[in-house]
């Protein structure tokens, strides 16, 4: 298991009010051991609508060595992503291990790796995107709310996201903040708040990813998803030719396994896929859809793709890097 990396042993509070702030570099962390290449913050951010949420926040090597500025990719899941500890007994994403190797590739720029860490019991009221479910019909509508605990707030948790966190960022690291070089990426439900992210904030993100997008959104068992299924593949087409808009040089990852959950999701994404090919997205050029045969849903089957995620998400045309 990967060990973590410049933890503090108390996290730096983020206080709302600007002028009080401490700056997120105001210094450094503990010197990250040579397997993890880079450093890594750990902090709580003051959010508006949610009390505090952590972030763990990888700066690539040669960060602290130059003046140069970088793009920037957020993660929902955070503390699947470096740090074994903060997931016990489940394997990690090594965003870092994955960054690096397709930078070093010349594929990509090495990017700041944000990593938001949910927030327990209310994950599935955070990720999951309101507007394209508000028009389900009242039988699934009803067992969504049953099942969420509440209203959804997937909205409020991209506007601290886009509003609070992401201007904090931007203000205090060397990021290059413009729509192009922000990316974000999750994995089920955190691969849907991505899609929902760029759909809803298109001047803000220009690279969603969403590996093993829950689209069912609702499962009766493991053994398949509730008859509600043609309602909700129906509310995803209708979301995406009401709100998504053209591309104009945005790009979207989708993937899936064939084990486990991600055995549902075929007929979903095939729907999701039609209906961006009839908004006007081009498969290959602005979206991808990939199947990974054998592949489950979990933290493994994700890291071992992500960099084939990352090369092809955060490719930059204009240095010929687009495979």
């Amino acid at each position: 298991m990967r060990r973590g990396s410049g933890l503090w042993a108390g996290a730096l509070l983020l206080l709302a009010a600007p002028a009080a702030a401490q700056p997120i570099a105001a210094r450094p962390d503990a010197a990250a051991p040579a397997n993890v290449p880079g450093r890594i913050l750990e902090r709580d951010v003051a959010a508006a609508a949610f009390g505090r949420i952590h972030v763990t926040i990888w700066l690539p090597p040669g960060y602290d060595r130059g003046q140069g500025r970088y793009p920037v990719l957020y993660m929902t899941d955070g503390q699947t992503l470096f740090d074994s500890r903060a997931a016990p007994g489940n394997p990690v994403w090594a965003a870092d291990a994955a960054m690096l190797a397709v930078a070093r590739r010349g594929a990509i720029r090495p990017h700041i790796i944000v990593g938001i860490w949910h927030l327990g019991d209310s994950r599935f009221r955070d990720y999951l995107p309101a507007a394209p479910l508000a028009t389900l019909p009242a039988e699934p509508a009803a067992e969504l709310a049953k099942r969420a605990g509440g209203g959804l707030r997937s909205d409020a948790y991209l506007d601290f996201i886009v509003r609070e966190l992401k201007p904090r960022v931007d203000a205090e690291l060397r990021t290059r903040p413009k729509r192009d070089d922000t990316a974000i990426a999750g994995a089920g439900l955190g691969g849907l708040i991505a899609f929902y992210a760029l759909a809803e904030h298109p001047k803000t993100f220009g690279r969603a990813a969403g590996l093993s997008p829950d689209w069912p959104v609702l499962m009766a068992s493991e053994a398949g998803p509730l008859q509600a299924a043609e309602a909700i593949t129906a509310a995803w087409a209708l979301y995406i030719a009401r709100r998504l808009g053209k591309p104009d040089g945005r790009r979207l990852w989708f993937d899936r396994g064939t084990a486990g959950n991600d055995g549902f999701l075929a007929p979903y994404q095939a729907a999701v896929d039609a209906a961006l090919v009839t908004a006007g997205w081009q498969r290959g050029r602005d979206f991808a859809s990939r199947d990974y045969p054998g592949a489950g849903h979990d933290a493994a089957a994700w890291a071992a793709r992500l960099p084939e995620v990352l090369a092809w998400m955060l490719a930059d045309p204009k240095a010929g890097a687009a495979p």
